[in-house]
């Protein structure tokens, strides 16, 4: 039953996230592999959106590592463990609460030595900046774990790209890049756990700068997205555009404010505010004031649509069917929803 109720929810949740995305796009799943253990460790720029995204299309049902402080309340707590969510500390948690960290690494280890499938941020924070930043050790310490206490265990590192156009915005589109499989036990030595510290995250680190797009320089940062997306450049093609970055950092100049594109009225997106304003006024009254950092605008919105749009179309339903029918309210609703994502693919 519980299975069930996951594989639902699971299609809600994928519909949900194709409905709002103008695309998403998905490559490498064949890299996966099936029947061994695997850890998951993307970039993360857009907090609770990678998660989904993940989730949704990896062909495994993860386990996932999740900033603690968001546990807490009884109710969230028992949908956070329905998704198979498990709490991480940080050090903004309190030097006490690191202790801790030893009993979810001994969870994760369990978890991965039982062949199943686990979710990590090696990055440990989330940034909109494209590139991918200093790794955490705490991945590998569960990596190592994992080897000593499941000795001969096959565990497989997959690296995953995220690649936002731009995350903040609306509608976006979305490339997910999942990388040949690392073999564990092929870059950890008993005797040397700093050099097998080093070798991992050196071999994830270099596999997720291909995955996704990686501007190193920080005085040159700004003036190469805005040279990029001057000339419109996808970020969803990130070989190209790495090429790209390489080829800007090696000519230099000066940052010019001016090339960066300026906002235009977008005719589609002022249909979908018309057709649908009660959800649109939610999320830009209410909603869109409360984003408290700009890495969790998608997600706010992205929440906002999923259960704004639910309710919208479940009430739209109700009253239709009670004014005309069952079959106008079904063919009503259906129309509107599909209009919507034809509206969001244009626009």
């Amino acid at each position: 039953m519980k299975n069930l109720l996951y594989g639902m929810v699971k299609v809600y949740i994928r519909t949900g996230l194709h409905s709002y995305h103008k695309k998403i796009e998905v490559f490498g799943l064949d890299n996966v592999p099936k029947g061994k253990p695997v850890l998951f460790l993307p970039n993360h720029q857009s907090a609770l959106m990678d998660v989904l995204l993940i989730a949704v299309d990896c062909n495994r049902k993860p386990y996932f590592l999740t900033r603690a402080d968001v546990f807490g309340k009884p109710l969230l707590n028992k949908i956070f463990n329905f998704f198979q969510m498990i709490p991480v500390y940080r050090i903004r948690d309190g030097r006490r609460s690191l202790s801790k960290n030893d009993e979810v690494f001994d969870i994760c280890s369990k978890i991965l030595g039982n062949g199943k499938s686990l979710v990590m941020f090696p990055e440990a924070n989330h940034n909109l900046k494209r590139r991918v930043r200093p790794l955490s050790k705490g991945f590998t310490r569960i990596v190592f774990r994992t080897l000593q206490q499941n000795p001969g265990i096959d565990l497989q590192i997959v690296p995953v790209g995220l690649n936002y156009e731009d995350a903040t915005s609306f509608p976006d589109s979305v490339a997910v890049y999942y990388g040949k499989p690392i073999s564990a036990e092929s870059l950890y030595d008993a005797t040397d756990l700093k050099g097998s510290e080093n070798r991992t995250k050196t071999a994830v680190s270099s596999a997720l700068k291909k995955l996704t797009t990686h501007i190193d320089t920080e005085p040159d940062y700004d003036r190469i997205v805005a040279q990029i997306e001057s000339k419109k450049h996808s970020y969803l093609r990130p070989e190209a555009i790495n090429a790209k970055v390489k080829t800007l950092m090696e000519e230099g100049g000066e940052s010019d404010p001016s090339s960066r594109s300026k906002p235009k009225i977008n005719f589609f997106k002022v249909l979908i505010a018309i057709l649908n304003f009660p959800v649109w006024f939610l999320w830009r009254f209410y909603m869109k004031p409360k984003v408290w950092e700009p890495e969790f605008m998608g997600t706010l919105r992205y929440a906002t649509a999923q259960i704004g749009f639910t309710v919208y179309y479940i009430i739209l339903f109700i009253v239709i069917s009670v004014w005309m029918n069952l079959t106008m309210g079904f063919i009503m609703v259906f129309g509107i929803y599909l209009l919507n994502r034809i509206l969001v693919k244009l626009a």
